[in-house]
């Protein structure tokens, strides 16, 4: 169930970090054109999935906190504040969603800058 919950979370932010990249194909297409450097659109497209990412990191692990009293005893094995769960779950989903900021980060590198421009 957790892996689960682990690939649902891995495609939510792929699939809106991607989609906002998309977005933006015209203004990469101009900073690439304008002489921005290669670091700096991964900077621009890692920097705003990396943002969503921390937001619901801390969303996430204040509503765990909030209802472990309720599902105390459907947890078999742990306390339903163990720390070392909290942080290897903050921890794992951390480095899936860089992963997931980066694909798109690089695809959006690709951008030839004549085709955004050209772009609707």
């Amino acid at each position: 169930m957790g892996a689960l919950g682990l690939v649902l979370a891995v495609m939510g932010v792929y699939g809106i970090v991607s989609f906002a990249a998309s977005g933006r194909t015209q203004e990469i297409g101009i900073r690439m054109a304008l002489g921005a450097e290669a670091r700096d659109i991964l900077k621009l497209v890692a920097q705003q999935g990396l943002q969503l990412v921390i937001v619901g990191l801390a969303v996430g692990l204040l509503a765990a906190g909030a209802l472990t009293r309720t599902m105390a005893s459907l947890l078999i094995g742990i306390s339903a504040t163990d720390p070392l769960t909290y942080a290897l779950v903050a921890i794992l989903l951390s480095a899936v969603a860089v992963a997931a900021c980066w694909i798109p980060a690089r695809r959006a590198l690709r951008v030839d800058p004549m085709v955004a421009l050209r772009y609707e």
